[in-house]
């Protein structure tokens, strides 16, 4: 059986650039921007520790998506945004290193984006469309969580003038990463 990578050749360009900005993102340890998130868009709780994502991921609540960030990156507002336009709740957890949300959470090395969110038991990294977290939900595959790989542009959060192909992959659990989107 033949699985595609996450991250195409032809975009090995992209891959640099959206590695740099990613690294931006996502927080490293070093001290983020004070400044919120929309007051109005989310709820926003200043540096939650880790140890809250075992109990997101416990709570069962299948509409409440309890997102880990960095305080100063717009383009995880922007897929909080898209995500409460589709219906969910969002808790919003600003971190200055979202990296340790990331390995708490077995997030794969090279599946990483640069948010992490929690929604009934599973995890979902980075610029995920709202409409395969649904289905997710309703099909209840045995995997940790779904991802997209880095910050394609076209992804929700992401919009741009060009779009670029992206999957959306499984990660944790039987046949370990998959193909579950493109887009």
């Amino acid at each position: 059986m033949h699985v595609r990578l996450p991250f195409r050749p032809r975009r090995a360009a992209a891959i640099g650039l959206a590695a740099t900005t990613l690294a931006a993102c996502s927080g490293s340890g070093a001290a983020s921007s004070a400044r919120n998130a929309d007051a109005d868009s989310a709820r926003v709780i200043p540096a939650a520790p880790p140890p809250q994502i075992e109990l997101a991921r416990t709570s069962g609540d299948t509409n409440t998506l309890v997102v880990y960030k960095s305080a100063s990156c717009g383009c995880c507002r922007n897929w909080v945004e898209h995500m409460q336009q589709a219906g969910f709740t969002v808790v919003v957890h600003d971190m200055d290193d979202v990296q340790t949300v990331k390995d708490a959470s077995g997030v794969p090395a090279a599946l990483r984006g640069c948010h992490t969110a929690i929604i009934g038991k599973y995890v979902i990294e980075g610029h995920v469309p709202a409409s395969d977290v649904r289905r997710l939900l309703r099909e209840h595959p045995a995997v940790a969580g779904l991802a997209v790989p880095g910050m394609p542009a076209g992804s929700p959060g992401m919009e741009s003038a060009t779009s670029e192909r992206y999957d959306v992959v499984t990660f944790g659990g039987p046949g370990a990463q998959r193909i579950y989107a493109s887009h």
